[in-house]
């Protein structure tokens, strides 16, 4: 607990920051106000390598990641993250209109978020085997998975509301779907450059996962909505770093 507060008072500044800016801007400003909750999003995100609540690294050049083993950290992360997420989408009335959550049918759009993390994973499946586990992360316990799994979700909720949500549907109101979902998944791997580059040395590996990663959440977010986008995103993140295989 004192770890999170002290990653509380260090990201402070620059969220006030962020919000003096965007209570400022006009009402109508809405790819503005998409850019600052996305840029908020960013140095949440980013701070939380600062402060190991997860870690990166590349073997031959191939990405892997783990999150904290701290189970209490896990849940308080995912409910924060849930907490901020309802309160963006509260208090935007403004910007619903850009929310597309699920497609009508309802069963196939969920069954599609999970074709689409298995899309993402795949590749590494097989890639991984020549490499061992422990090259790439180590075990993470597995009592603990249910919290990951928990947190993988809750927290790329977050991210596919801001990218998926209101990034894409704001793409689609002034340019056609197709071009949409390619900007999406396009500013999705953007929005990981400095985590690639700065915060972490992993450089390409990252970005080109990132960027095959959102592009594949655009397409689902395309037609069957947030949700099953969520799926994808928070599923592909929860296998890969279960050390699952």
């Amino acid at each position: 607990m004192d770890l999170f507060l002290e990653y509380i008072l260090w990201i402070t500044p620059g969220f006030l920051i962020l919000l003096v800016t965007y209570l400022l801007l006009p009402k109508n400003a809405f790819s503005t106000k998409i850019f600052i909750l996305i840029l908020g999003f960013i140095l949440i995100r980013d701070n939380m390598t600062t402060f190991d609540f997860w870690h990166f690294g590349t073997t031959n050049n191939l990405p892997w990641m783990r999150f904290t083993e701290n189970g209490s950290l896990l849940i308080l992360m995912g409910v924060v993250s849930l907490m901020i997420t309802g309160g963006i989408i509260y208090l935007q009335k403004d910007m619903r209109h850009l929310l597309f959550w699920i497609g009508n049918q309802k069963v196939l759009s969920l069954f599609m978020g999970i074709l689409g993390a298995i899309i993402v994973v795949l590749p590494f499946f097989f890639i991984y085997q020549g490499i061992p586990l422990e090259k790439r992360g180590g075990y993470f316990p597995t009592e603990v998975l249910p919290l990951l799994f928990f947190f993988a979700l809750s927290g790329n909720l977050m991210e596919e509301v801001l990218f998926r949500g209101y990034l894409q549907g704001y793409f689609e109101s002034i340019t056609d779907s197709i071009r949409a979902a390619l900007l999406s998944g396009l500013m999705f791997g953007v929005g990981h450059v400095f985590l690639a580059t700065t915060v972490t040395t992993l450089g390409l590996p990252v970005i080109l996962f990132t960027f095959f990663e959102g592009i594949i959440c655009s397409f689902v977010r395309l037609k069957y909505g947030i949700f099953p986008s969520t799926l994808t995103h928070g599923l592909s993140i929860f296998v890969l770093a279960s050390s699952i295989f």
